[in-house]
């Protein structure tokens, strides 16, 4: 069995190095006795650049907690992965989301001497992955050329939904179609009423992004799409000028399901590929047509140049071990329950919800992946919103608070068509917060002191396009690998997840047969009103 990570040497090693050298660590007296601490505590990876510098550790901090990813064999669980092996333990599964942006060609493969190692399974499923690609971005093309196809609707929900609607937000700019993009995920039936009040049934697509065509509130939300479809002038009739057929595709590998359904053109993908890291693989189609086949390529390449980056880095040069080896650090040593993103980006407005899904359902776990209870915590809350936004909502919790709370910055260096005052002084604004929360104030009343010390990231993006788009999701997938991996719990299972769905539909179950015995009596209560505002 395992070691579990607070028995390692380095564990131990690292709580003493805190409380010494950390505990009382003023960050602007670091930078006057470091020249170099800016140099010593960077990292360049492919499409960004991260200053950690404002973080409450040194160059001590690092060693250690780079002695701890070797304790916990990060570096063998790593290529266990890459190897395809079966690291979702509880389901049996490999996780190989990375291979969706490998390209089919060896020669191109940016972490080639892995590939001399990798099975004639994986190998066969590269292929297979190709096929599926080319099939998708065709449909994509073909779809963006359409005319006659004004809005795009996408019902998915949690992977099937966040991350395509992350990645279509973020590359607005990139978006030369003429047509509208929708995403419904919700299952309150306002949502996608909204969406159908804008829409007309002969100039709209829909996608249903289930990848077993039974998740409950996709498939709920897909039938009301479908009433709604029929009742406007719809066919079931595949030769009807307006058919179900022809205005709805299923990205699911349930094909079977799907035909019931009344759809033909459908795009599977793998059991290997999560849902949160599913937005490389045909749940990904909102987003080729969106910004077309070329680009969706060039984004699976940039995400592919960061996949080379962890898989080949040396620990002390990768920068998602970096990062994840932080989240550990402000996790169970500093005690740091969250995290606040703050991406000073329009186009990365989105990005705070889908890294929400990404890390909480991946880490968010108490139980090890030998069955061991964890006496650490593992996952911090993510939150937070786009700057300057967040400076006049909650910014003044971060620099006056109780609470001593982490902010990751990420910014772009170049705005593109809003490179002008708005971009600079977007920009200038997340240096200055970085700043304000190292260096505080003190003021005329200890109402205005801000006390500063107060930790941050700053992740700089060149621009924000399809390849340095692709690599920052990559950085965050492998992030929370590199920490689920030392708290050596499974990152790729959502069990919490999947009880509270069981429970619904025993829910709607004795709802029917008005059977309550055994159910508490909150629930019964609850029940009993929701029945009398519906009768």
């Amino acid at each position: 069995m395992t070691p579990l990570c607070h028995e390692l040497p380095a564990w131990q090693a690292l709580q003493t190095h805190y409380e010494a050298q950390i505990q009382q660590l003023d960050l602007c007296q670091a930078f006057a006795q470091d020249p170099q601490r800016l140099a010593s505590l960077s990292l360049q990876a492919p499409h960004v650049f991260a200053d950690l510098s404002k973080n409450l550790l040194n160059t001590d901090t690092q060693a250690l907690l780079l002695q701890l990813a070797q304790e916990s064999q990060l570096v063998a669980k790593r290529n266990a992965m890459l190897a395809g092996d079966a690291i979702n333990s509880t389901e049996q599964r490999s996780v190989m989301h990375w291979l969706l942006r490998t390209p089919a060609n060896r020669d191109e493969i940016a972490n080639a001497p892995t590939v001399q190692a990798w099975s004639t399974e994986i190998h066969t499923a590269l292929h297979e992955v190709h096929g599926t690609l080319d099939q998708m971005l065709a449909l994509a093309d073909q779809v963006r050329n359409d005319k006659q196809i004004t809005d795009i609707v996408n019902i998915g929900i949690g992977g099937s939904h966040l991350g395509p609607e992350v990645v279509v937000n973020a590359l607005e700019d990139w978006i030369d179609t003429g047509k509208n993009f929708h995403f419904v995920s919700n299952v309150d039936g306002h949502e996608l009423g909204h969406v159908l009040r804008r829409v007309k049934p002969e100039s709209t697509l829909f996608l249903i992004a289930s990848k077993s065509f039974t998740t409950a509130e996709t498939m709920l939300n897909a039938r009301s799409a479908r009433q709604w479809f029929l009742e406007h002038g719809g066919s079931v009739d595949p030769q009807a000028p307006c058919s179900i057929n022809q205005h709805f595709v299923a990205l699911t590998t349930n094909q079977q399901a799907a035909a019931e359904f009344g759809i033909q053109r459908t795009l599977g993908f793998w059991d290997w590929v999560g849902g949160r890291f599913s937005l490389w693989s045909a749940i990904g189609l909102p987003i080729a047509i969106a910004i077309g086949s070329m680009q969706f390529r060039t984004m699976l390449a940039g995400a592919h140049a960061m996949d080379a980056h962890f898989f080949t880095s040396p620990l002390e040069k990768n920068l998602p071990v970096h990062l994840g080896l932080l989240d550990v650090w402000y996790r169970d040593f500093c005690q740091f329950s969250s995290r606040c993103i703050a991406p000073y980006s329009h186009g990365l407005r989105r990005l705070t919800a889908y890294l929400q899904q990404l890390e909480m359902e991946s880490n968010g776990k108490s139980v090890t992946k030998d069955g061991v209870p964890l006496s650490v915590p593992t996952a911090p809350v993510i939150w937070g919103e786009p700057g300057t936004n967040g400076q006049h909502a909650f910014f003044q919790m971060l620099h006056q608070g109780q609470d001593v709370i982490p902010v990751e910055f990420i910014a772009l260096r170049d705005g593109g068509k809003y490179l002008g005052e708005h971009h600079q002084s977007l920009v200038i604004n997340a240096i200055a917060q970085a700043q304000a929360l190292m260096v505080g104030r003190a003021g005329d009343g200890l109402e205005k002191d801000c006390p500063g010390n107060r930790p941050s990231s700053f992740l700089l993006l060149e621009r924000l396009d399809p390849a340095s788009l692709g690599a920052l999701i990559a950085l965050y997938e492998h992030r929370i690998f590199v920490s689920g991996a030392i708290w050596n719990i499974n990152s790729f299972d959502q069990w919490g997840v999947e009880l509270g769905k069981q429970l619904a539909k025993q829910l709607q179950t004795r709802q029917s047969s008005s059977d309550w015995n055994g159910v508490d009596s909150s629930t019964q209560a609850l029940m009993a009103r929701l029945m009398q505002s519906t009768q």
